[in-house]
C-alpha cells in the first residue's frame, strides 16, 4: 500500500540501531562530558533505560547513587517500572513519609530535606512519585493546585494536574485554550521553550506532551517537527544533540525519542505523557495498582 511504503521510506534516515547502542554505553560508564551531573546518575540511567524501552531495545542494567532527592525517587521508582519490578520491594511508607517533609507551606517541594530550590519540577516528581505509589498522603493537594495556579512551568504544571485529575477542575476551558494557543505557537520547525529562544530538541517533548494532555498534539506540523528532530541525530555515534551538529547527550537523546514517539514513528513504543515513560511501562505499573485494589 502507498501509505506503508511511505512510513518505510519516511523511517530510512532514523538511525534507530545507533541510539539504543548509544544509551547503552551511557548505561555501562557514565561519560566523562557528565561528570558534572554525577549525583543524578540515575535520572542518567532512567533517560537510558526508557529511551531503550521505546526504542524497543531494552537491556536490563541500572546504576544508583545513595542520596535521597526528590528527583532521584521519581526515576528510580520509574526505571523499576521500565525494568518489570513490582516495587514490592520499595519502602512504600518511608517514601510518602519523605515527600511530607518535604512540601513547603506554599504548597511547593523542595528536592532535599537539607533545603535547595523549590519549583514545580519537584512539584511534578512528588506527583509522579504518588501517582506509581498511588498513595497521595504524602501530599497537601489544594496546597499544590493553588500554587500552578500561581504560577507557570507548562509540562510540569499540566502533568501535575493530570496526575491528580485536577486539570479541567483547576482552569476554566477559556485559560485552557490559551494554554493550547501558547504551545503551538512554540513550535518554529521543532519547538522552543519561550518566545525569542532558539529551537531546542527537547522541546520537543516539553511542549509537545503538553499539547498531548491538553488533547490538541494533532495539530502539530509532524513533518517539520520531525525534520529538525532527525537533523539533531548524531549519525555516527547515535544520540541526539540540543541542536544541529553540537555533541549529543543522554537527556536530549531520550527526549528526542520522546517527541518522535509522540508522532508515532514507525519501531518506537508509545509514552505515557504525564508520566514520561512506555505506555507499555504505564499499563504494568496499572496492573500492579489493579492487584493491589483486588487484595
Amino acid at each position: 500500500m502507498e501509505g506503508e511504503e511511505k512510513s518505510e521510506e519516511v523511517n530510512e534516515d532514523f538511525i534507530c540501531k545507533k541510539h539504543a547502542k548509544f544509551f547503552r554505553r551511557s548505561l555501562d560508564v557514565l561519560p566523562s562530558v557528565y561528570s558534572s551531573l554525577d549525583t543524578s546518575r540515575v535520572t542518567v540511567a532512567f533517560f537510558a533505560l526508557s529511551g531503550l524501552d521505546i526504542l524497543n531495545s531494552l537491556h536490563l542494567g541500572i546504576c544508583d547513587y545513595d542520596c535521597s532527592h526528590i528527583a532521584m525517587t521519581y526515576t528510580a521508582l520509574a526505571s523499576l517500572l521500565i525494568l518489570g519490578d513490582d516495587l514490592s520491594g520499595v519502602d512504600k511508607v518511608a517514601v510518602i513519609k519523605g515527600l511530607k517533609a518535604l512540601q513547603l507551606p506554599d504548597g511547593s517541594f523542595q528536592p532535599t530535606v537539607d533545603g535547595s530550590e523549590n519549583d514545580m519540577r519537584f512539584i511534578y516528581c512528588a506527583c509522579c512519585i504518588s501517582y506509581i505509589l498511588n498513595d497521595w498522603s504524602g501530599i497537601d493537594v489544594p496546597k499544590v493546585v493553588q500554587y500552578i495556579k500561581k504560577s507557570g512551568s507548562t509540562f510540569c504544571a499540566l502533568a501535575s494536574l493530570v496526575l491528580m485529575d485536577c486539570l479541567d477542575s483547576s482552569f476554566a476551558t477559556k485559560e485552557l485554550e490559551q494554554v493550547k494557543r501558547w504551545c503551538l505557537f512554540r513550535q518554529m520547525s521543532g519547538f522552543q521553550g519561550r518566545p525569542n529562544k532558539p529551537v531546542d530538541t527537547c522541546y520537543s517533548f516539553w511542549v509537545g506532551a503538553s499539547l498531548k494532555l491538553l488533547g490538541s498534539f494533532c495539530s502539530v506540523d509532524f513533518l517539520s517537527n520531525r525534520d529538525y528532530l532527525i537533523s539533531t541525530q548524531a549519525t555516527v555515534t547515535g544520540g541526539f544533540s540540543k541542536w544541529p551538529g553540537h555533541t549529543p547527550d543522554a537527556l536530549h537523546t531520550y527526549f528526542g525519542l520522546c517527541g518522535l514517539s509522540l508522532m508515532k514513528e514507525p519501531g518506537l513504543r508509545e509514552i505515557h505523557a504525564a508520566l514520561n515513560i512506555t505506555q507499555r511501562a504505564a499499563d504494568h505499573l496499572h496492573q500492579l495498582h489493579e492487584k493491589d485494589a483486588n487484595r
